[in-house]
């Protein structure tokens, strides 16, 4: 991973990845946006560990509170009875051993890594069963709590004994004390679920919590004084066991509620997806925003991962991808249970491109070329679930009518409230008639004109058949609170969008030391100006002052076919958009104008930055809260000033994210 060679100068080899090089040590203490050696200070070493040698500790004291808080309700006598087949307790330090009963469910926040040891159990759909290895369950306060549930399904025909003892060698293999061991199997019965729980730490979390306003993102939400429950919760010992893992139960209603709908839709998607007929499913899922579509996807992405090793999945929602920093279409190939929100499972697609905003309001025709390129990549080979933006109002949904004819899906799952107020039922004969964004419907020819190469594109080819569309139209009411209003989201999408990229930037941070390391302290690749070509993306800059807009941001490292050739020695400028591969992502943090350099910190690896030889810099911005909140720095942060002039064309101050609430809860998140 980018950022982890040895100190010093490390030059890559080949043509192009030869100018990507590591930057001596004195760049390493610039903040982000500084230039160069110029701004520099004095790398903190010794910090990180010192604070890696108090984390086990202050680990240790946390989790003996919390049993001797459990200890003191026991003494007094005021544990009520635990509840009936729910048993959890201490396996070792950092562990738990849970046992479930038939079709029992615990709602929880929080994360941990999970492993069943005795029977199965289902989480956000997919089924974990004994030969799983640990997976790692992320249930922040952001999203819907997760739902751990004990599946009945059926055991080896062997005697009660025989069970018993395979459940207690599972524990025993995973060294859980005989005391656990003798307390569970007293609740042991041949169709219970016993599952190990660990306490996980990951570099991407430790970096999230690390910053101030998410440092409570794990933890549940408090209700609103003057509310009560409709059951009042007492705690436990099983809570106890639970908080020392960094797990806490809470109630189902703050889990998924899936309608009756949905397990319809699910169920028929399975079954078409798994039917050894020929053609592969095509599944594109639509709807207005805050209607599920993630959930939903998520959900049977896991579902098909129950019996297909793979998933393919194309990201078309460019303001709220899944697996992706926000601005991207991507393909991705899905192998493992998506068991987390966005910014836990960022990776690197099979094929992506960097739109550069999170609207294509403003240019719709270069949208529909990216997402043709990437499509281009698919081989039919597995099934592939299309996932859509929720902008479905006006020339929104003439776009997605261009896009459903386009893609051509076998299945169309469209998502809304029953009363159909945001859009139509989508029909088959709905999209043979109607005219599109860019395209035209049988009985309405006229259309938005594209340019002689994209209507070329757009053209039935001879002997095409361009009758109805065959697809399957699939119809899922969600049934939360508020589903389909408008501004009731759990939490606004600026801040899910900014959580994603924290995730990305997360991978920066070393796997084996327990403290996090800020950005401002790891050593930045010097790419040569003449080295990559440059484009702004989303507004038109003076080649005066590109280097003030290129400074401190955000940018995607692209590939481009043709060859970088610089005729001086400044950048070398792109005067059109490319519709080119995007590799990954980094941050300019800091231009050195005597030599011509570029400092990037980016996690792509370095056999990939060989590639890169084009910076796309669009309308993502880096979160505030990375440049308000930098470790180590003395006297004015860079880039954040309070001595400011309205007046200056192009400045803007930092916005207050303050919100969002949903009708019982609120999570909120202050960059400033």
């Amino acid at each position: 991973m980018a950022g982890r060679g040895s100190p010093g100068r490390a030059a890559l080899n080949g043509a192009a990845g030869g100018a990507w090089r590591r930057a001596g040590g004195a760049g390493r203490g610039a903040a982000p946006g500084g230039g160069g050696g110029s701004a520099a200070m004095p790398a903190r070493r010794s910090r990180p560990r010192r604070a890696l040698a108090r984390t086990p500790a202050r680990g240790a004291r946390t989790e003996t509170a919390w049993r001797e808080f459990a200890a003191s309700f026991a003494r007094a006598g005021m544990v009520p009875p635990a509840e009936p087949g729910l048993a959890a307790v201490e396996a070792a330090e950092g562990t738990a051993v849970l046992l479930l009963a038939p079709r029992q469910a615990l709602t929880f926040t929080g994360k941990c890594r999970l492993r069943c040891l005795y029977g199965a159990v289902r989480l956000l759909g997919f089924a974990v069963a004994s030969h799983h290895p640990g997976l790692p369950v992320f249930s922040p306060a952001t999203h819907c709590a997760l739902s751990l549930e004990a599946l009945p399904g059926a055991r080896p025909l062997a005697a009660l004994r025989q069970l018993r003892a395979a459940a207690r060698a599972a524990m025993r293999a995973h060294r859980v004390r005989r005391q656990a061991r003798v307390k569970l199997m007293a609740r042991f019965s041949s169709d219970c679920a016993v599952v190990l729980l660990e306490h996980l730490d990951t570099p991407v979390t430790r970096f999230l919590l690390s910053h101030s306003p998410l440092s409570r993102l794990f933890e549940p939400q408090v209700r609103p004084r003057g509310r009560r429950e409709k059951e009042e919760s007492s705690f436990t010992p099983e809570d106890a066991v639970l908080a020392s893992v960094g797990i806490v139960k809470c109630s189902p209603d703050r889990g998924l509620l899936v309608s009756e709908s949905m397990y319809l839709a699910l169920d028929e998607l399975i079954q078409a997806c798994c039917a050894e007929d020929e053609g592969v499913p095509v599944v594109l899922v639509c709807g207005p925003k805050n209607t599920g579509k993630s959930t939903f996807n998520r959900y049977l992405i896991n579902l098909l991962l129950n019996r297909l090793p793979a998933v393919e999945y194309m990201e078309c929602d460019i303001g709220q991808p899944e697996f992706t920093p926000p601005g991207c279409v991507s393909l991705s190939s899905i192998t493992e249970p998506v068991l987390g929100p966005p910014f836990t499972h960022q990776q690197t697609p099979r094929k992506m491109v960097y739109y550069g905003q999170t609207s294509c309001e403003q240019d719709t025709e270069r949208y529909l070329d990216v997402m043709k390129y990437v499509f281009s990549c698919y081989k039919k080979e597995v099934p592939l679930i299309i996932n859509t933006m929720g902008w479905v109002k006006g020339e929104g949904l003439l776009l997605l009518i261009d896009i459903i004819r386009l893609l051509s899906p076998s299945h169309v799952v469209q998502m809304d409230v029953c009363d159909w107020k945001a859009m139509a039922p989508l029909t088959p004969e709905h999209i043979h008639l109607r005219a599109g964004l860019h395209t035209k419907g049988k009985q309405q020819p006229k259309c938005k004109q594209l340019d002689v190469g994209a209507a070329e594109s757009w053209k039935c080819s001879e002997g095409e058949d361009a009758s109805v569309p065959q697809y399957k139209l699939l119809y899922v009411h969600p049934e939360f609170p508020r589903a389909g209003v408008a501004g009731e989201a759990r939490v606004h999408s600026g801040i899910l969008r900014d959580m994603s990229i924290l995730g990305y930037l997360g991978h920066l941070q070393y796997p084996d030391i327990g403290a996090v390391l800020p950005l401002h302290s790891l050593v930045p690749y010097q790419v040569p100006f003449s080295a990559v070509a440059l484009r702004v993306i989303h507004t038109d800059v003076a080649p005066t002052n590109i280097m003030y807009a290129v400074n401190a941001s955000w940018v995607g490292l692209c590939c481009i076919p043709d060859e970088v050739r610089c005729q001086t020695d400044g950048p070398v400028l792109l005067t059109q958009t490319p519709v080119c591969d995007c590799l990954g992502f980094g941050i300019v943090r800091g231009v050195d104008m005597e030599k011509k350099l570029y400092h990037i910190l980016t996690p792509v690896p370095p056999e990939n930055l060989r590639l890169v030889n084009c910076l796309l810099l669009g309308n993502i911005a880096i979160p505030n809260c990375v440049l308000v909140g930098q470790q180590g720095i003395e006297g004015e942060i860079p880039y954040v000033t309070s001595d400011y002039n309205y007046s200056i064309l192009g400045a803007g101050k930092l916005r207050k994210k303050k919100h969002f609430k949903r009708k019982e809860f609120t999570f909120e998140c202050d960059y400033t």
